[in-house]
């Protein structure tokens, strides 16, 4: 009976301790590359004791969230775009949180009205040019690629892209759907050749020149400034860079996010608000700056030196959330224009 006794006394400390070594840990699903957020989680855990574990990919996190169900493991869900939060949200896959600090820290237009996702970086849409064929100021704004002055000179990505239909829904929610195809329809009509590759591709193009103009996210710049191949430092140092729509009377240039939220069934809501709220304080906010080229959502922070290099710029404050919405609508129109 003693030993009985001693082994289920054992066995329930077991669980205990269990318990209390994952109320130490967060797990995050993320679509965001590990070697970008784990500089990011080291310093967390120093700071706070809690560890992290993470699952990463860049499709299907949604889907296996829901089918887990309550037995999900995740604790924080981190994306690269609105788009992804908004599948989250959608899907019912985020928790209602209650957290002063980020209502502080992130601007209500880069987070959601219900609690359940946050901006934590941004990114700003950007027009590049080349130096050699294009003068600075020939372009200003993002309706100008349209003009068919620029016909069989643009270069971009596929308009399938969730970047590229991003910018086609703040298009529509500036324009509406009737000028924002029309719009779509001369972009296509001034392509050099058929949308393909990633942002890096279109700057290698105008180097290359096979076009003068290309939409790009800013941090790409970043990457290729400082990038370890000298030949796409030389494709960065060929370029101009217009950060669209930025006279006093314009909306400013598009911006996307990256965000997070707390998974609806998470364990350790508690150290995953720690996180979210973390991410939005002066050292990460400043963090993703050096680390991945990216713009500060806590308006009390600076954004880098480097950045502050390229040029200050406006930003459109449409509430991200209606890009998001307005998503399969771009998409539409992407289809009919063939972008």
């Amino acid at each position: 009976m003693k030993v009985y006794k001693i082994v289920s006394f054992i066995i329930a400390l077991s669980l205990v301790l269990t318990n209390i070594a994952k109320s130490d840990e967060l797990n995050i699903y993320s679509h965001r590359q590990p070697f970008l957020i784990n500089p990011f989680l080291e310093e967390f855990t120093k700071k706070t004791g809690i560890n992290t574990n993470v699952i990463y990919s860049t499709k299907g996190l949604a889907q296996r969230l829901r089918s887990e169900g309550k037995n999900s493991p995740a604790d924080v869900v981190l994306t690269v775009d609105i788009g992804r939060l908004y599948i989250y949200q959608d899907l019912e896959l985020l928790s209602s949180i209650n957290s002063e600090k980020l209502l502080k820290n992130i601007p209500s237009h880069l987070r959601s009205s219900d609690n359940t996702w946050f901006g934590l970086s941004k990114r700003a849409r950007i027009i590049v040019m080349s130096k050699d064929r294009v003068d600075k100021g020939a372009i200003t704004r993002i309706e100008d690629l349209a003009d068919p002055r620029w016909k069989g000179k643009i270069c971009t990505r596929p308009g399938s892209h969730v970047y590229s239909r991003a910018l086609m829904s703040s298009m529509i929610a500036e324009h509406g759907l009737e000028k924002a195809e029309k719009w779509a329809s001369g972009l296509v009509s001034n392509l050099a050749r058929r949308p393909q590759g990633n942002d890096r591709a279109q700057v290698k193009a105008i180097f290359e020149g096979q076009c003068d103009v290309a939409i790009i996210n800013n941090y790409y710049f970043g990457k290729l400034k400082y990038s370890d191949i000298e030949e796409q430092r030389d494709w960065a140092s060929s370029l101009i860079l217009v950060f669209p729509n930025q006279s006093k009377t314009d909306r400013g240039a598009h911006i996307n996010i990256s965000g997070g939220g707390v998974a609806k069934y998470s364990k350790n809501k508690d150290s995953a608000i720690k996180l979210l709220e973390f991410l939005t304080d002066e050292f990460a906010q400043k963090l993703y700056g050096e680390i991945n080229f990216e713009y500060p959502v806590n308006p009390t922070v600076e954004p880098t030196e480097e950045l502050k290099s390229w040029g200050t710029f406006k930003e459109d404050k449409l509430p991200i959330l209606k890009i998001a919405k307005l998503s399969r609508e771009a998409q539409k129109i992407i289809d009919r224009v063939g972008w």
